[in-house]
């Protein structure tokens, strides 16, 4: 750790181990409850660890005890808890002030819920570096030199923008900028790039691993996505239900897994090259919906925040029965289109929607599954009244228990509120309450990004499955294009506004007719070629 100028208490330090962390015998209770049992891993300087499984394994609760951030309910215990020489349990006030300052940064997941909504993004991360010691003139500059590294788009003038003003992706970079900025000893990334596409992942990640090279940082990477942690991380680690069944090198690890549950998460992972993802695949519906009529014709459509052109004159139809999958950027208008579909925001250009004699008069003819599931499910509300509302208000001929059971819910959880939920049970809650009833158009506006894969595999299989039993339409917008060539029979590639391309998934993948279809594509398979999850380029 870097002395800082000034007498400073030194926290107590443990052992003389090289490792930059150590961690031996960790457990971690709540009420009682142990939700991680015995880990053990270290983490060389300027090493990177990878930690995987599904969601509420206790990836991030491990994180937060490197970080000392866990909430007074957690009881900790440990043979070992070192991080750059200094014994994070016995870390109080100013020192642990210190040691967050100066020995850890975190990247989280919600960016928007670690942005500071009533700052500029600029200020926030100049107010790292003041803390620092930095002047505001120096300050100034290694912002904007940060927005540039991280890939922001006019980093010199984004700055005055405020987190709202920005999209997933964008907050994200903003966030990671923050973290290195703060020249960290260990950088812990929790979900770093879940709104990121493939092309800026890439970027990304090729910048946090030249400046770990550069800086001698260590990274811990917690992540779903198996093809980012085999090429990123030099060891990694399985966890499951809170014990570590798992570890070794990425190759020992995801290439050649000795445990069933890693073999499973690995088997669940969509193929890029096939559509597929174990033995399951996208029924092929291409000959059918291209004699599909047409539900949605849109022309013209255009959309401006303050200035910014998000939409920029979108022509496109949207047949019966058919996925459109919508790819691109962070930033190049996905959402926004999304959100023109459901009407949730004004717009120049038309979207005409021909619902059809089968939709009951009086029902939304576009619902939205959004996601981050926990924003739009009411807190208040039971599973049961959720479903129930929306059998009623989409004119659904079933009942509640029907349409959970429909999801793969059970029916134990009709009567629990959100928060006693995991992330893929609220977010089949949010898909069942979409498709409560005969609605012509649903849009999925990132459904499955934040599930781990053995999650998102049954997610997406129960979209596809739903979406073929009603006939209905579905735009899928996702930056995983792994995950939209096997849900998809159309694509359409967004860039700066714009539809670049658009045809169906297997010509896309196979002979992109734009070069921005390319380069995502591209970006995709060099990730997995890297993992050694794909062979390597002839």
């Amino acid at each position: 750790m870097t002395e800082q100028t000034g007498t400073r208490e030194q926290p107590r330090t443990t052992g003389t181990t090289d490792a930059l962390v150590r961690v031996e015998g960790l457990t971690v209770s709540y009420r009682g409850t142990r939700v991680v049992d015995d880990v053990a891993f270290v983490i060389e300087p300027g090493g990177s660890y990878g930690l995987v499984g599904e969601s509420g394994s206790g990836k991030s609760t491990v994180a937060g005890t490197l970080t000392a951030s866990l909430g007074p309910d957690a009881a900790v215990g440990s043979s070992a808890l070192v991080v750059d020489g200094v014994d994070v349990a016995s870390l109080r006030g100013e020192r642990l002030r210190r040691f967050r300052r100066d020995v850890v940064a975190v990247v989280h997941q919600e960016p928007g819920l670690a942005l500071n909504p009533t700052m500029t993004v600029g200020r926030q991360v100049a107010e790292v570096l003041r803390a620092t010691g930095s002047g505001r003139a120096a300050a100034d500059t290694a912002t904007i030199e940060a927005f540039t590294r991280v890939g922001l788009p006019s980093p010199t003038t984004i700055g005055v923008r405020y987190p709202h003003e920005l999209s997933g992706g964008q907050q994200q970079r903003v966030a990671i900028a923050m973290a290195l900025v703060a020249r960290p000893r260990l950088l812990v990334l929790d979900e770093p790039t879940t709104g990121l596409d493939s092309t800026v992942e890439a970027g990304i990640m090729a910048l946090i691993d030249e400046l770990r090279t550069e800086i001698g940082f260590a990274t811990l990477l917690i992540s779903h996505n198996l093809p980012l942690v085999a090429a990123h991380c030099g060891r990694v680690g399985v966890l499951r239900h809170g014990v570590l069944v798992e570890e070794g090198t990425a190759t020992q690890v995801l290439l050649h897994p000795t445990e069933p549950y890693t073999k499973q998460l690995v088997d669940a992972l969509p193929d890029i090259t096939t559509g597929k993802a174990g033995t399951a695949g996208k029924a092929d519906t291409s000959a059918d919906t291209a004699q599909h009529d047409v539900l949605a014709t849109i022309r013209g459509l255009r959309k401006e925040y303050d200035g910014v052109v998000a939409l920029d004159g979108i022509d496109l139809e949207l047949r019966r029965g058919e996925v459109l999958g919508v790819v691109g950027e962070s930033g190049s208008g996905k959402t926004t289109f999304g959100r023109a579909l459901a009407g949730l925001v004004r717009h120049d250009g038309t979207v005409t929607l021909d619902a059809g004699d089968r939709t009951p008069t009086g029902t939304p003819p576009v619902q939205v599954v959004f996601q981050n599931a926990d924003a739009s499910l009411n807190p208040r509300r039971t599973v049961r009244q959720v479903l129930g509302r929306a059998i009623r208000l989409l004119h659904g001929d079933g009942t509640a228990e029907q349409l959970a059971a429909r999801v793969g819910l059970p029916a134990d959880v009709l009567d629990r509120r959100p928060a006693q939920l995991s992330g893929g049970q609220k977010q089949r809650v949010a898909i069942a309450r979409a498709f409560a009833g005969p609605v012509p158009l649903v849009v999925c506006d990132e459904p499955t990004s934040a599930l781990d894969v053995s999650v998102q595999a049954r997610i997406i299989d129960l979209v596809l499955d739903l979406q073929r039993t009603t006939g209905t339409t579905c735009v899928f917008i996702s930056h995983d294009l792994a995950v939209v060539r096997r849900v998809a029979d159309r694509i359409a590639v967004f860039d700066g506004g714009r539809v670049v391309d658009v045809g169906p998934a297997e010509r896309l993948f196979d002979a992109g007719a734009h070069p921005r279809t390319r380069e995502l594509v591209a970006a995709a398979l060099d990730l997995r070629r890297r993992a050694g999850l794909v062979a390597p380029a002839a």
